[in-house]
């Protein structure tokens, strides 16, 4: 029996070895007559470098970047640093005392570009290495100390804590405390340890180490800056330069394509070019796998083989999709700014509208030094203790307000705060717009709507925000056309059963007419009318049912008016489609919760692993589980497997296949994200015919081929040919999910009446009841929210719990007109309490250890904090969690390697060890091997002829080479199949970890690679009807031939024609077919 325990942390690892080599021989004295047993601890008292030789006090910083000649031009130096390198944790630290305070400035590992080992002399010399050269990709980390009298203490002075060291101080944030700007404007920092250490040594720690010999410091002119961000530079001559040529100079900087000093030298030269040949160059380089040490020479390599090699083939001027934008970014850091694109994204309305000034509009974010998410803690903390402690507001938190109030200068543009939507809110991100004679940010807020009659400030930043969502812009409907129709009410509310609350039961939906509906559709391009489509109109927002009975265009309710517009632009923002059915961590472990069995989750994990399996191998297999898949390739593989190719078959093929597989099996483990074939991810709708009661849904499906092939199953009742509704009891909740009582059964019934409205692809919730079930399920509403709806029986618990109650708190009010400023505050303050992902976190760590699951005390509390925070974009008041609920240890599946761990005995440690032992992800090979190459060259896909069409096929495919090298380079894509699919698998930690985050930029990828592919489309096109085939086959000889294979060779090229090798294909099957039935007649 353990009577207490205690941590203790040794000088060195030698004496925390002899400890626990004198505790194991019962060697150890005596604590109050109790022997002492030793264990080790993950978590040290104070972190510092667990090797004293790692340890160093004296040193001489450099801070700078690296000359042309191999010189290192110096901005700032230190000395008396103290130096801790700490191999355990992947970082090192420096101390160092700066105008009299002490800051502490930390190197992460990963962020090591490259580490030379060097020896400082005057003139060179070869001399012993006394010296360590750091590249780092991002700026160190930065911290303050704080000292005062009413700090809050790590340890407790009492008799049970000490600490040999004096620890009356803490660490804070902060941002770059040189008088310069230093840290801000280097990429390169020298630390000279001394003769006498063996430098070697300490090398070998830091990643990507070599002898770089002697180094030459030389002390640099001092840079001036424009701006109060750095680094960026400023063409004193700006009308000679053009916006996006010193753009693209700052955002070569910025990637460490060309340095600092290089890019001021070029400004004179770039001016005398042609903009667009200049901007060609400038994309060249940016494709460079490192520095550009003489991008002078470069850029007259470039233009000297561009008037030589002039393009012989027709490419076109192809315009980007009107529903695309070309978004100009900046990352603000708290010591640095990148800029970075422009970035192909959807556009939205605002922007569309002013598409003339679409270079005027500016994505700004706010990140941490390694562009991960800022934690709050970095921004505002608490540092006292005590009744009336205050928050302690960090320099980064006035440098994001500073950024917000006076904007972001970029040559002659002066770019302001403008506004943001919910999502750019979520991520930290607003628009930003620079200014001109015609237009203004005040004029397009003004344009966007009437926003003065909103008295919370929370919700005034949320309605300027409504039209930023990305939409499209369907048709223009006029006020006569649209009916104002009343909102449906709980009727008879009793106010001992459930509390006199008013619900809203139609909260956020209206209708649409089938005729205007169909004139939508075909404008969107759509094959189908959807049966609802989700929506921004002036200021109205929410969802439009396709009504039959209905001869108005639009029939809106009040609860979709959020604010005064008099824009009439009806834009799209989604509509109801099939969406297949996924299970994740959070709807497993409610479901465990109420009762379901962790076998049931571990055999239809094992269901699907085993299909991942056989999708290589099988082609049936790997259609059923790639039309599950989303991406630009996705269409194009399905087609080839349906003309009968099997996964091995070809190369191009196996390479995606395996990419996908190996995405899927990285989500089974990471999000335990299981494919549920019996169910749907369904738009809520209303029941408008007042038919359904309270409990019931009206659910209509449009089969997969699965469904269809299997025939009759006893919870479908077939509607048409295409079409089944669902009977039966289904499961039903919505994301995100942590009370039980957001896990709702429902009867879902067959009804002709129902058939007859046309809904398919939602799912219909009755009018009647004492409360909305979206309400049920976390809160939700019908202006858009998507449900998990399944009637797989093994899913559908036994017993259900009461929902929670999801009455929002009423919003904080202003007694007059919300200020641009109070917006900008708002934001400021929005990043200090956004705490969601850290309660969803401590909520999973609690619900897989705690006997209740999800009905813990624990995890009950932390579900109405939840639903706070998820409230506070609207209402302004934050959600606090209080410290006794944040964890201290993690479970294994989460992965939190930083943290101390525990084995999960949970059914979500099951499933990812499951899952991690089911064996290797086979990434596809990064390469064409030539012996490949040979075997998989099909020679059914030469047509006679061909062979003229080979050199425009080479210009094309290395015209193709370069844009998808570029996209490969901006991305961070290492292989091809990377970049086709979205799925990059060398992203930061930190966007792997975060969803949200991964699935943007994956999003992002599929918008570049379909807009890249359209072009190259346009290329094809620009040859003769006649010469097509021709064309096509040549287009994938150059690409497969072993004559031309290198060991870089993309294997895309040719299958962005892939309807046109498909039908050569099929071709050339029909004749083989043809003559063998000739011969044997």
């Amino acid at each position: 029996m353990s009577l207490g325990f205690g941590r203790v942390q040794f000088e060195s690892l030698a004496d925390a070895e002899r400890a626990k080599l004198l505790s194991a021989n019962g060697r150890l004295p005596a604590f109050q007559c109790f022997n002492l047993s030793v264990y080790p601890s993950a978590e040290d008292v104070i972190p510092r470098a667990a090797d004293a030789s790692n340890r160093f006090s004296g040193a001489f910083l450099h801070a700078g970047v690296l000359g042309d000649d191999g010189r290192m031009e110096v901005f700032e130096s230190w000395r008396r640093v103290g130096v801790e390198i700490m191999p355990e944790r992947k970082r090192m630290e420096l101390f160092v005392e700066d105008g009299g305070e002490c800051f502490k400035m930390v190197v992460m590992f990963d962020d090591v570009m490259a580490s030379h080992g060097c020896c400082l002399r005057e003139g060179g010399g070869g001399g012993q290495l006394n010296s360590i050269l750091l590249q780092l990709k991002f700026a160190p980390r930065i911290y303050q100390r704080v000292s005062g009298p009413n700090l809050k203490a790590k340890f407790t002075s009492d008799r049970y804590h000490v600490c040999k060291e004096d620890f009356e101080f803490v660490w804070v944030r902060t941002c770059d405390f040189s008088s310069n700007k230093t840290i801000g404007l280097s990429s390169y920092y020298c630390m000279e340890l001394g003769h006498e250490l063996s430098i070697l040594e300490i090398l070998k720690i830091f990643p990507c180490y070599s002898e770089m010999g002697d180094l030459i410091l030389r002390k640099s002119e001092e840079f001036w800056s424009f701006s109060m961000l750095v680094p960026i530079i400023s063409c004193r001559d700006e009308p000679s330069l053009s916006y996006e040529i010193l753009f693209q100079l700052n955002s070569l900087v910025h990637t460490q394509k060309i340095s600092l000093l290089q890019a001021t030298f070029l400004l004179d030269i770039l001016k005398k070019e042609d903009s667009d040949i200049v901007l060609r160059i400038l994309t060249k380089m940016h494709k460079l796998k490192s520095i550009c040490s003489k991008p002078l020479q470069f850029i007259e390599c470039e233009l000297q083989c561009m008037r030589e090699n002039q393009r012989t083939v027709p490419v076109g001027n192809h315009g980007i999709s009107e529903n695309l934008m070309g978004c100009y970014r900046a990352l603000i850091t708290p010591s640095k700014v990148y800029l970075l694109g422009p970035e192909l994204e959807n556009s939205n309305y605002v922007i569309k509208h002013f598409s003339a000034y679409a270079s005027d509009f500016l994505r700004v974010s706010f990140v941490d030094e390694d562009w991960g998410k800022l934690a709050s803690d970095a921004i505002s903390t608490r540092i006292e203790h005590g009744f009336n402690s205050r928050t302690y507001k960090t320099s980064i938190h006035d440098r994001i307000l500073s950024v917000l109030k006076h904007g972001i200068t970029i040559g002659s543009k002066e770019f302001k705060f403008l506004a943001f939507s919910a999502s750019q809110l979520r991520s930290n991100s607003c628009w930003m717009f620079a200014s001109n004679s015609n237009v203004t940010t005040e004029s397009i807020r003004k344009w966007m709507g009437d926003f003065n009659k909103i008295r919370s400030v929370s919700k005034c930043a949320a309605r300027m925000g409504q039209q930023f969502s990305s939409s499209f812009p369907a048709m223009s409907v006029q006020s006569k056309d649209v009916d104002i129709i009343d909102d449906i009410y709980s009727r008879d509310v009793d106010k001992a059963n459930f509390d006199g609350i008013k619900y809203c039961f139609s909260d956020g939906i209206g209708k649409i007419s089938l005729f205007f509906a169909q004139q939508i559709a075909h404008k969107c391009g759509l094959k189908r009318t959807p049966s609802a489509f989700q929506i921004r109109y002036g200021g109205y927002k929410g969802v439009i049912a396709v009504d039959h009975t209905s001869f108005c265009k639009l029939s809106l309710r009040p609860s979709m008016l959020k604010f005064d517009s008099d824009n009439k632009m009806l834009n799209i923002t989604s509509y109801s489609k099939y969406l297949p059915c996924f299970l994740n961590r959070e709807i497993i472990c409610l479901l465990s919760t109420l009762g379901v069995e962790d076998a049931v989750f571990e055999a239809m994990q094992q269901e699907q692993l085993f299909l991942l399996d056989d999708m290589l191998k099988n082609r049936e297999v790997a259609l059923t589980v790639i039309s599950k898949m989303s991406g630009a390739e996705r269409q194009k593989v399905e087609n080839i497997l349906m003309r009968g190719y099997e996964p091995n078959s070809l190369p191009y093929l196996s390479m995606l296949l395996k990419a996908y597989r190996a995405y899927q099996l990285s989500d089974i483990r990471s999000r335990c994200r299981i494919f549920v074939p019996k169910g749907r991810i369904l738009m809520g709708c209303l029941d408008e015919t007042n038919t359904l009661d309270y409990g019931q849904v009206f659910i209509r499906v449009t089969m997969t081929k699965e469904e269809q092939k299997d025939g009759h199953q006893i919870f479908f009742k077939e509607a048409d040919h295409s079409t089944v509704v669902v009977t039966g009891k289904v499961v039903v909740t919505k994301n995100p999910c942590l009370h039980p009582g957001d896990v709702r059964v429902l009867e879902a019934i067959f009804d002709q009446q129902m058939i007859e409205m046309g809904l398919v692809d939602c799912i219909v919730f009755p009018q009647k009841g004492k409360r909305p079930h979206p309400n049920e399920c976390s809160g939700g509403d019908l202006d858009g929210d998507l449900f998990f709806v399944s009637w797989d029986e093994r899913l559908v618990p036994l017993q259900t719990d009461p929902p929670m109650d999801y009455i929002g708190l009423r919003p904080r009010l202003v007694d007059h007109e919300v200020t641009l400023e109070e917006i900008q505050h708002f934001f400021v303050n929005y990043i200090v309490n956004d705490n969601l992902g850290a309660i969803s976190t401590a909520h999973l760590v609690y619900a897989e250890s705690e006997p209740l699951k999800a009905r813990s005390p624990k995890c009950l509390e932390l579900a109405v904090l939840h639903s706070m925070a998820v409230d506070f974009a609207k209402t302004g008041i934050p959600a606090e969690m209080p410290r006794a609920l944040k964890p201290k240890e993690f479970p294994d599946f989460m992965e939190r390697l930083d943290r101390p761990i525990h084995v999960s005995k949970g059914i979500l440690g099951k499933l990812y060890r499951a899952a991690k032992t089911h064996g290797n992800i086979d990434t596809p090979e990064a390469t064409l091997s030539q012996e490949l190459a040979a075997v998989s060259y099909d020679k059914d896909l030469e047509v006679e002829g061909f062979e003229m069409f080979l050199k425009p096929a080479e210009e094309y495919y290395n015209l193709y080479a370069e844009k998808l090298g570029f996209l490969m380079n901006y991305f961070g894509a290492q292989h091809e199949d990377e970049i086709l699919t979205g799925y990059v698998r060398s992203s930061s930690a930190y966007v792997l970890r975060d969803k949200k985050k991964f699935g943007d930029i994956a999003d992002r990828i599929m918008i570049a690679i379909k807009s890249l592919h359209e072009e190259v489309k346009g290329w094809f096109n620009n040859c003769r009807e006649s010469e097509s085939m021709r064309m096509a086959s040549a287009w994938y000889h150059v690409t497969y031939h072993p004559s031309y294979w290198s060991s870089d060779k993309f294997l895309s090229f040719p299958w962005i024609l892939c309807d046109v090798l498909l039908n050569i294909k099929d071709s050339k099957n029909y004749r083989s077919r043809r003559e063998a039935k000739e011969g044997m007649s």
